[in-house]
């Protein structure tokens, strides 16, 4: 459900699916006000979303691979490594 948590920059309509569509208005779109599973700007969005996140609490990209996150305090360190929508 990642995927379903990233905010949209840009603005986004698209029609109804099958079974959903109201058919005195089947013409109507959906102006989406968060990003979907399906939309190319779904992963991006959700990373962006993410990296916004950690960053308030402290980590920091790794500077060779955007997929890792550093939090270190002290002689502590903590690691956050992404795939997709998962996190090691």
């Amino acid at each position: 459900t990642a995927f379903l948590h990233g905010y949209l920059n840009k603005t986004v309509y698209m029609h109804q699916p099958m079974g959903f569509r109201n058919k005195s208005l089947p013409n109507h779109v959906c102006l989406l006000k968060k990003s979907l599973y399906g939309l190319k700007q779904a992963p991006r969005a959700w990373y962006q979303r993410f990296a916004d996140f950690v960053a308030t609490i402290g980590f920091s990209h790794n500077k060779s691979d955007n997929s890792l996150f550093i939090y270190r305090h002290g002689s502590d360190m903590a690691y956050i490594l992404l795939y997709v929508d998962d996190m090691l």
